[in-house]
């Protein structure tokens, strides 16, 4: 078939004084019309260079195109002497011969050998090509191999991570070992493949390898113009037209697609190891893989030993998961704005009812259909998405990305009137959803209502807290609102208490987090991202910004004797949320970002250099799953209530963890799940797991001053502490 010149970029290398820089030509075949580009240019005697003319191009093709081996010249060929042939067999190493007809038509040169085993007969030189196995043909791809393979690495993970090996574990990892080699060397399993070949009926084409590895190109540059032509109409559907195209192609790619060669990938993998050079150095081929693979235990410690980058940086992960995380936060932030400013009266449970109804992912499919996602979407066509409740959920998900990537290029307004225009088809409903009036206490004082501090011992005692934060609020009721517990009733200074704000707060906190994790983490997945902002995000690192405050002296409680209370976790963590969203209504979101920036995210060093952002019961297990044992069911540790003690208000729960039916560990606290986690954290501590030690050894190794630093830093900060807690004795 001729259609292989189609594709080629020549290489003009053996004209003389010729050198290839690329260019256009065109070639209509039995097979294919394609355009591909072809530009030589000529040295001239000042230095410089000149395209050759495109009738140049072809007239070498055609000077080129005659027999390997002419039938009339092969008796002299076959006289000539060593040194003349091997000449010859040089020149031709390398070269792309053709027998029209044969398949594969075009083949590699390797090697020509001109062994006459009969002297009576002339036969044609011999043509041999070292040729790739196809993977599913070889050993790669034997179910058998495959099979020995998950079972050898399974083993070995297990004795590595066991306390003690016993002898006849690593016979059995010895054996299996062999096994593979064994497999890998039989000839029907080898990959290399030596193929000889008459040069009889074969014709030269002028093209060398290096050519057609260049030419195979054509197809995936190909596919990268026509899907950018086509995304053109989705900035129509949009609305918005990205600078960064590549952004919108990340969008668009589900995890599962993989860049090939078109529809028919074997058949150019085929022309690659046919007519392609013969061994290619592409690099480290580990790139390829080493950003995207997420799952395993030694993988999860690797990725979350990573310290986030002091710029921000490109990631490396071709698909549109991470894109996917910062779309959801920005989706819920701007439902639960929108919510919260609309329904002034609705208490928390019912905006997060309403929450779900927009955000969940048979919603959002629908939205995605509106933008017909699901004709723009890069994905493998395999199995995985033939049910539709599949393609739906994956359509949500790209829908998702599409937000997140209008979020980073065109900022929040732009992604608050896409999906505004995606959820209300009339103008009126999306005038209210899009221009919602003010808070209610915004309202009442529009400039603002600083004058009534005067008036109000509350409001007056806020103002020193004002004063330790550096931040003066325009309505300082809306602070007082944010420190009003629910146990206080309505009252006219701050129309209610904290639960809406903490609803909003909640939001707001996601989207600032997820957006310094989506940057400054380029290398991690979503789901290291998830368990990074839940570190920062939770009610224990809530609870502990709110306290290092003092937001606990601020509180408004129904209280007449007007005594310090402690306060619960979970009460500081709603001070915290509702304070966060009493900033971001008085001022706006840079200012939660400016806060975040000073009281959360510097904590992130300290999670990942104490491995924090794992719970211990999570830890726990995966250390459990560690020790499990070949060809059994994996023991998982089992928690036990042994007391429970106090009034129904203030108890106390006693929980112990067993292990392969020993107890490794018991904590106490004032629920269920909390007794688990400290319970959890002793077994952690007493019990020897190989896992943890491992991970604190790679932690170490890998930070040994950044831990010095930290260990210095907490010992200073325990000192003052000290020594002011005896000063005020």
């Amino acid at each position: 078939s001729t259609v292989i010149f189609a594709f080629f970029l020549i290489n003009c290398e053996s004209l003389v004084n010729c050198v290839p820089c690329g260019g256009v030509f065109m070639l209509l075949s039995t097979h294919a019309f394609i355009s591909g580009v072809l530009l030589c240019s000529l040295i001239v005697s000042d230095g410089g260079k000149e395209v050759l003319s495109m009738h140049q191009v072809l007239l070498y093709l055609l000077r080129s195109s005659k027999p390997l081996v002419p039938e009339e010249e092969i008796a002299d060929m076959l006289q000539w002497e060593e040194l003349e042939w091997q000449k010859y067999a040089e020149e031709c190493k390398g070269m792309i011969v053709t027998n029209p007809g044969m398949k594969p038509s075009s083949v590699r040169i390797d090697q020509l050998d001109r062994e006459q085993f009969n002297p009576d007969v002339i036969t044609f030189p011999i043509i041999v090509h070292f040729g790739i196995r196809p993977a599913q043909l070889s050993y790669a791809g034997d179910p058998q191999y495959q099979k020995l393979w998950k079972s050898y690495v399974k083993l070995r993970h297990l004795l590595a991570n066991s306390p003690k090996v016993k002898q006849i574990d690593k016979q059995k990892l010895t054996q299996r070992e062999e096994a593979l080699q064994k497999i890998r060397q039989k000839n029907t399993m080898r990959r290399e493949v030596t193929v000889e070949l008459s040069s009889q009926g074969f014709w030269k084409t002028g093209i060398r390898s290096d050519v057609c590895q260049h030419a195979m190109m054509l197809p995936v540059l190909t596919h990268h113009i026509r899907y950018h032509q086509c995304l053109m109409h989705l900035d129509k559907l949009i609305g918005y037209v990205f600078k960064e195209r590549c952004l919108l192609q990340l969008a668009m790619t589900h995890p599962s697609h993989h860049l090939n060669f078109g529809m028919n990938p074997d058949h150019a993998r085929n022309s690659l190891s046919n007519c392609g050079i013969r061994q290619p150095k592409y690099g480290d081929r580990k790139v390829h893989h080493m950003y995207m693979r997420k799952k395993g235990i030694n993988t999860l410690i690797n990725i979350m030993s990573r310290l986030g980058q002091d710029d921000p940086s490109p990631s490396r992960i071709n698909h549109n998961e991470r894109l996917e995380f910062l779309g959801d936060a920005v989706v819920e932030f701007l439902t639960s704005v929108h919510l919260y400013y609309l329904f002034p009266s609705l208490e928390e449970g019912g905006l997060a009812t309403y929450r779900t109804a927009i955000v969940q992912n048979q919603h959002l499919a629908m939205l995605a259909k509106k933008l017909e996602l699901d004709r723009f979407m890069l994905y493998a066509h395999g199995p995985d998405l033939c049910r539709e409740s599949d393609l739906r959920h994956a359509m949500a998900n790209c829908f998702e990305a599409l937000i997140g990537a209008v979020y980073l290029e065109g900022g929040l307004d732009e992604a608050r009137q896409l999906f505004g225009r995606l959820l209300f088809n009339t103008e009126n409903l999306r005038d209210v959803w899009l221009n919602f009036p003010p808070h209610p206490l915004q309202v009442q004082e529009p400039q603002t209502d600083r004058q009534l501090i005067e008036t109000s011992p509350v409001l007056q005692k806020l103002t020193s807290f004002e004063d330790s934060i550096g931040v003066l609020f325009t309505h300082v009721r809306l602070l007082a609102r944010a420190f009003t517990l629910r146990t206080v009733g309505f009252n006219h200074l701050t129309l209610g208490h904290n639960q809406r704000m903490e609803f909003l707060g909640d939001s707001i906190m996601q989207l600032v987090a997820t957006e310094y994790l989506f940057i400054h983490f380029p290398d991690h997945h979503e789901g290291h991202l998830t368990l990074l902002r839940s570190s920062l995000v939770n009610n224990r690192t809530q609870a502990k910004v709110a306290e290092e405050l003092g937001m606990q002296d601020f509180a408004i409680t129904n209280d007449k004797t007007k005594r310090p209370v402690a306060l619960r976790t979970k009460t500081l963590a709603d001070l915290l949320e509702s304070f966060i969203a009493a900033l971001y209504i008085d001022k706006d979101l840079e200012y939660v970002h400016t806060f975040m920036n000073v009281c959360f995210f510097p904590r992130l060093k300290e999670f990942i250099l104490n491995q924090d952002w794992n719970d211990p019961k999570s830890q726990l297990q995966q250390c459990c799953l560690t020790l499990r044992t070949e060809g059994k069911e994996p023991d998982i540790p089992l928690y036990k209530t042994l007391q429970t003690v106090g009034p129904s208000h203030a108890r106390t729960y006693t929980v112990a963890v067993y292990f392969k039916g020993e107890r490794i560990g018991c904590g106490k606290g004032p629920s269920i799940q909390q007794a688990e986690m400290g319970a959890a954290m002793d077994a952690l501590e007493k019990y020897n797991f190989p896992q943890m030690a491992h991970q604190k050894r790679f932690i170490e190794r890998k930070y040994r001053q950044e831990l010095k630093e930290m260990r210095r830093e907490r010992e200073r900060q325990e000192k003052e502490t000290d020594e002011a807690e005896e000063c005020r004795k």
